[in-house]
């Protein structure tokens, strides 16, 4: 007598077994296509240009709700070209750009968006972009100008402009030893006192572990003679 493979495995006569063979098999599936979709990249959607010329008198709630929503995904890298480092002006980039644009005198964007961007993903042209558009609105507010001074020096790599923005951080009503910073920032102990110094200022602000971290690895290539 031939058997065929239902009845080798009992299904014919329990169709509870066939029932949770089939239930297993769908389980699999469901989770390894769950898999490939988290290891997918999310593309995540950017306000569209000139949204500033359609907010109709709600510019400021607009501005809040997009610097919200850019919280939740502030690690995020549109475009990776390299290991710590992500594609310019990315979606952050334009999440804060266009938050400031719709609310040009909210501080804590820049403050501490600015820096994300060029701390946490390495954006670094879209954080010297709102950098920059942080010292024109606020010339004066000298930890602004010390977080910017950081990634002119850091990141740019442009000594001069970040020897200027610390010489106006001292004239702001920065700390005393900010003056004489600015006259060591060609040499390798500058550039670790610089970025010490901005360790503690975000140590004190509560802000997140991943900025202090990834400053803490810029440090510790200057040490090991890697130049910035």
């Amino acid at each position: 007598m031939v058997l065929n493979l239902t009845e080798l495995l009992g299904f014919s006569r329990k169709p509870t077994l066939w029932v949770g063979f089939l239930s297993l098999l769908t389980y699999a599936f469901s989770m390894s296509t769950l898999r490939e979709q988290i290891e997918l990249p999310r593309p995540l959607i950017s306000p569209p240009p000139g949204i500033e010329y359609f907010a109709f008198g709600m510019k400021e709630q607009i501005g809040d709700t997009l610097w919200i929503r850019a919280l939740q995904d502030i690690e995020y890298c549109e475009e990776r070209i390299e290991k710590n480092n992500c594609k310019g002006d990315g979606w952050l980039w334009r999440m804060l750009d266009t938050a400031t644009t719709l609310s040009p005198d909210f501080r804590i964007i820049y403050a501490t968006g600015a820096i994300a961007l060029s701390v946490i993903i390495s954006d670094i042209s879209g954080a010297t972009k709102l950098f920059d558009k942080a010292v024109t609105h606020f010339p004066n507010d000298w930890p602004i100008l010390y977080r910017a001074a950081y990634h002119a020096i850091l990141e740019e790599n442009d000594k001069a402009k970040g020897a200027k923005l610390l010489v106006a951080c001292a004239q702001s009503g920065g700390p005393s030893w900010v003056s004489g910073l600015a006259g060591k920032l060609y040499a390798e102990s500058g550039h670790i006192e610089l970025a010490e110094n901005l360790i503690r200022d975000l140590e004190i602000e509560q802000a997140p572990q991943m900025m202090i971290d990834r400053i803490k690895r810029r440090i510790a290539e200057v040490k090991s003679g890697k130049k910035f």
